[in-house]
């Protein structure tokens, strides 16, 4: 089967920095689905598991963590779908990437497709919404339900894909008072279209720019962009028992004693957690996503793809990488059809 992959971790401007390939159909056991990929979604991760390193795989490694497609066989153990069914998910880092023809996924990671959405637009869906979720709802505590109505939430990288979802279940579901940071016209655009209540610029002084707003204190702080770099800011703009959660990795150690005074609290949310450790709850992706395809046929919550590429091959998936790392993306980028 068709599948784009690579064999050494180059610099993305490189000719064999990803390649296409032909590798074996698998089959799923188990609780496994084989499924027929329709379409699927670039993110930062891949860019990062990408990136160049001394090591050569013997046999072609394949990315890709979003994907949606349809059912076309099942292991001996799986209740929750049938053959034919369409479906979305993210994925795991224990199974090869998604990026090639069918691909093999536990079930319990996998939602039904939004009926109202084509493959193009529910593939950018999966792993934002998983994590936005996960963030939002699991670290900080918020309740999903509007129990938290007017409280603060800032969103640092509010126009990117996670930002994108995160702002929408805040608006949609938690009922808060969001601020994000966004800094070009476009970026700026992207996230009033989201219904956001305030924007600032992640290139200037952000403690200032909320003093500016009359804000005395998140309750809440999202870092999807640069933990390093914004991390005096947020323990700096955190309310007093305020919680951050961030999805960004750091270089070096952070200051928790920042946090101290105010007894804030700092979490870490990685999506593929669930089913690296195949924790007892992994399940939960399962109705997150089912949630959340729920929301978007109810019209509550939109896609957030926001450029669709054809097909799916190594020439469009390498402009994708190099778009995200250039740091210029706004919303999901989408490949679809073989």
């Amino acid at each position: 089967m068709k599948a784009v992959g690579l064999y050494k971790y180059l610099p993305i401007d490189l000719p064999d920095s990803l390649v296409d390939v032909e590798i074996d159909k698998p089959s799923p056991q188990g609780q496994e689905l084989l499924v027929q990929v329709q379409a699927v979604a670039v993110n930062p991760v891949d860019t990062k598991m990408r990136s160049p390193q001394d090591k050569v795989e013997d046999s072609p490694r394949i990315l890709g963590w979003d994907v949606a497609g349809v059912v076309e066989a099942v292991g001996s153990d799986v209740s929750l779908f049938k053959v034919g069914d369409e479906v979305f998910y993210a994925g795991s880092f224990t199974q090869p990437g998604c990026n090639s023809e069918f691909h093999i996924v536990d079930e319990r990671i996998v939602g039904s497709k939004p009926k109202s959405l084509d493959f193009a637009h529910a593939a950018a869906m999966p792993l934002t919404s998983i994590t936005a979720w996960e963030a939002m709802f699991d670290r900080l505590g918020v309740d999903s339900e509007g129990a938290d109505t007017g409280k603060n939430l800032l969103i640092i990288g509010g126009a990117g894909g996670v930002g994108s979802i995160a702002t929408q279940f805040a608006k949609q579901l938690a009922k808060l008072t969001v601020t994000v940071t966004a800094s070009r016209p476009e970026s700026k655009t992207w996230v009033k279209d989201l219904g956001v209540d305030h924007i600032i610029n992640h290139y200037l002084d952000i403690p200032d720019q909320v003093n500016k707003l009359g804000i005395n204190g998140y309750e809440y702080i999202l870092c999807f962009n640069d933990t390093d770099e914004h991390w005096q800011s947020m323990a700096t703009v955190v309310a007093p028992q305020g919680k951050i959660c961030s999805i960004v990795e750091t270089a070096a150690d952070v200051d928790l004693g920042a946090l101290k005074s105010k007894s804030a609290t700092f979490s870490w949310e990685f999506m593929f957690t669930r089913s690296m450790y195949e924790t007892d709850d992994m399940i939960e992706q399962h109705h997150i996503l089912n949630r959340v395809a729920g929301l978007v046929d109810a019209g509550k919550i939109k896609t957030t793809s926001n450029k669709v590429l054809e097909p799916i091959n190594a020439k469009n998936l390498k402009a994708a990488h190099a778009e995200i790392e250039g740091r210029h993306a706004i919303g999901k980028i989408v490949l679809q059809g073989w």
